[in-house]
């Protein structure tokens, strides 16, 4: 859904059928109970299957399109034959065609008769025959609902929908014309740029306009926020942008995007941007307790006959963090997370987590996809993608969990997890002749690496899901929390499988179960993400990347996908070597074998800093264990050094009262694990943080794991352990002493712990300025 400029005087508005009929035709409850939907794989297989059913003369993805006033309406129905003069719409389904509900069936009406008017106009039809073609992919039988409509009917149904929505689009037309004038006048909000913001900006707005992504590695502190949204919001006009996606990996993130546009739309009349806040479903829901449906939560009932109220009041409210959204749904009595989603349509820039982009059912990939949108990507602290992505597309069953939930599923499912069962221990069995890899002693749990996914197994996955399917099908409402996890867990497993290639592994790691017997855990794992991002970054005009830590560049471009001729620049710091003093200390070793004895030196080391200089600092360490035996030591030999420890699993508030402690006034030492929530993306400026203590290269633990990624990376790219160790550690090393030094007034002091620090190698991948 989009304007879309046609001539110089008319504008005309663009909208597919499908669109269209979910803004007129959705009425009634939001449902999400249990329904047996194909996957996407199946519902493609069942619209051929149904497509080589026809005559030679059917026409598969009829292409049409029609104008309304200033609306234009595209689409490809599924297929017409021409000597039946009939059109069809073919909906894949499994199970019992009554559990479809009433609104989905006058949606899929909706847009069949839409179709409808549009291919009589198309070929001048008199009438024409309409057909629901609803198929079943189990037993691959079709239902078709059919009627003969007159043009005539056909037209006056299109233009009562397009008059439903005409009142809507020529609103957000005007707002699309307000807006982009609005941006084609904005203004940076300082005086001045910061020293490097500059640069980092024409950078920016240079790689949309040429349409190519881009990866900046830019200093922590210079404003990369505010430097990267102004040029790409000025981009919006001139590029005919249709929205702008600002994805982050944690949440600080989403509060420095909603500060930084804040602060550009300060001094505007009119607030000219829709901005929305994405937060995660468990975040959002205000009845937890409560199915998702009309006969449960207060909120579902009734949900899209609100819609509308609540859409309105939305558009008007401009800002949607995730507390205005919340008030705006719960005034109009709808689902917040779903108004959430709706708003994505309707919104200029969108703030949300990485997954709503890349991964595998990423919402906004698929709208951008669906509504041919122009988007720009900007993509913040953009080193977290590598793991995080590698996680979108691993997947994993535990055979002890499975244990657990087949003790007490239905008895008419003990057939179906009996096979998985009896395959599972087939493939545990070969455990007793393979040796353990990557280093493990006979202590350790086992772990392998299979050389191809398993068959049998996978196939006992898939029958069971078909049983599953058909038991949920018949008990809607008597979903096992176990058996459903389960559930949607193997639909993952088995779709991840379909995607395996050699920049995966398929790996089994076994641990002591009940009575002695060994059970594994599954894993489909991720080495390098780079084939399925990479048409994420097609899809869009142009993805911006930037991190203080994307360096070496080779690094993030081939585990990222980026092109070839992805641009990589470096913004030059606005920081000084005489703002932060670097020490290493070269003869302490943080290494495994040698931490007992490092513990007293570092303690040192910190109480000596100290007493020069007192004020706020951060310890980190590679580990807990570690972090807890220094901080034990500190403690015991200067019980006056005030300090606040990491725990192991802090929650929000606790988080928050860590942070707490680091005043302007304030004096002592935090302790956090390197890589953690303290290690990047915490704001402490001036007095509130003058000093870093970093005890550890970084590098990822040495383990069988670890040591399979090594494998394949240097099999793919020539350089494993740079890929598995050393880059991922030094990214972390330098994104901890970055909260060091946050204004160009900040002054501090960072100590290296190893003596490793002191290599060539190591030293080269170090910030510049602090040389």
């Amino acid at each position: 859904m989009g304007a879309s400029h046609r001539g110089l005087v008319n504008v005309s508005y663009s909208v597919a059928v499908r669109a269209l009929c979910e803004f007129t035709a959705k009425a009634g409850d939001l449902d999400l109970r249990f329904t047996p939907s194909p996957s996407a794989q199946q519902g493609i297989a069942g619209h051929a299957l149904v497509a080589s059913r026809r005559g030679a003369a059917y026409e598969r993805e009829v292409s049409l399109s029609g104008e309304y006033r200033n609306l234009h309406v595209r689409g490809r129905a599924d297929g017409y034959d021409a000597e039946r003069n009939q059109l069809e719409e073919v909906k894949t389904f499994r199970g019992d065609l009554d559990l479809i509900p009433a609104n989905h069936r006058q949606l899929h009406w909706a847009q069949v008769k839409v179709y409808g008017w549009l291919l009589c106009q198309a070929r001048e039809l008199d009438q024409v025959r309409l057909a629901l073609v609803y198929f079943d992919i189990v037993s691959q039988r079709e239902t078709i609902i059919g009627e003969t409509f007159t043009a005539e009917l056909l037209r006056e149904f299109f233009e009562r929908q397009c008059e439903r929505f005409i009142d809507w689009a020529e609103q957000d037309l005007a707002h699309r014309s307000a807006r982009d004038q609005a941006l084609g006048e904005l203004r940076f909000p300082h005086a001045n740029f910061r020293a490097g913001q500059r640069p980092l900006a024409e950078a920016v707005y240079k790689a949309v306009g040429t349409g190519r992504c881009l990866m900046i590695q830019a200093p922590t502190g210079i404003g990369k926020t505010l430097g990267t949204l102004f040029p790409m919001l000025k981009a919006m006009p001139t590029q005919s942008l249709d929205r702008v996606f600002y994805l982050t990996a944690k949440t600080p993130g989403r509060r420095l995007a909603l500060q930084a546009l804040e602060t550009l739309q300060t001094d505007a009349t009119t607030r000219p941007l829709r901005v929305l806040e994405l937060v995660a479903r468990d975040k959002a829901c205000e009845h937890p307790d409560k199915a998702c449906h009309g006969e449960s939560c207060p909120l579902a009932s009734g949900f899209y006959d609100r819609l509308p109220g609540a859409r309105q009041a939305a558009v008007e409210a401009a800002t949607l963090d995730q507390a205005s959204l919340r008030d705006i749904a719960l005034e109009h009595g709808v689902c917040p997370y779903y108004l959430g989603q709706e708003m994505a349509r309707w919104s200029d820039v969108v703030i949300g987590d990485y997954n709503y982009y890349f991964d595998l059912n990423a919402m906004l990939f698929a709208l951008s996809v669906a509504n041919q949108w122009r988007v720009g990507v900007l993509v913040d602290e953009a080193h977290n993608l590598v793991e995080r992505a590698r996680g979108m597309y691993s997947a994993e069953l535990d055979q002890a969990a499975f244990k657990a939930m087949r003790r007490v599923a239905p008895a008419a499912l003990r057939t179906p997890l009996t096979r998985i069962n009896r395959q599972w221990n087939a493939l545990n069995a070969t455990e007793d002749t393979a040796s353990p890899q990557g280093g493990l002693n006979h202590n350790q749990a086992h772990y392998r690496v299979l050389d191809a996914p398993p068959a049998k197994l996978l196939s006992a996955l898939h029958n069971a899901i078909a049983a599953i399917t058909d038991y949920l099908t018949e008990h809607p409402a008597g979903l096992d929390s176990a058996l459903q996890k389960f559930f949607f867990d193997a639909l993952h497993f088995c779709r991840v499988a379909e995607l395996y290639d050699e920049h995966s592994l398929f790996d089994m790691t076994f641990r002591p179960g009940r009575r002695g017997a060994s059970v594994s855990t599954l894993c489909f794992r991720n080495v390098v993400p780079a084939s399925f991002l990479a048409p994420r970054f097609e899809a869009s005009r142009a993805t911006v990347l930037f991190s203080a830590t994307l360096s070496p560049s080779r690094y993030y471009a081939d585990l990222l996908g980026l092109a070839a001729n992805t641009p990589w620049i470096e913004v030059q710091s606005p920081f000084t070597a005489d703002q932060l003093s670097v020490h290493v200390a070269e003869r302490i070793s943080t290494r495994f074998r040698e931490r007992s004895a490092s513990l007293s030196p570092i303690v040192e080391l910190m109480a000596g800093q100290f007493a020069r200089q007192p004020g706020n600092y951060l310890a980190f360490f590679s580990s807990f264990d570690y972090l807890e035996q220094v901080a034990g030591v500190l403690r015991e030999r200067y019980p006056e050094i005030p300090m606040w420890v990491q725990s192991r699993r802090m929650d929000e508030p606790a988080r928050q009262a860590f942070l707490e402690r680091f005043t302007a006034t304030g004096r002592g030492i935090g302790f956090a694990v390197l890589g953690g929530a303290f290690g990047e993306g915490i704001d402490l400026p001036g007095e509130r943080l003058i000093g870093a203590f970093i005890a550890t290269l970084g590098l990822p633990q040495m383990n069988p794991v670890n040591e399979q990624l090594k494998r394949r990376m240097g099999a793919i790219f020539g350089a494993g352990y740079d890929y598995a160790y050393l880059y991922p550690g030094l990214q972390k090393v330098v994104q901890a002493a970055g909260r060091v030094i946050r204004t160009p007034q900040d002054r501090g002091v960072v100590h290296l712990i190893d003596d490793r620090f002191t290599e060539p190698r190591v030293a080269g991948l170090l910030p510049g300025w602090w040389r």
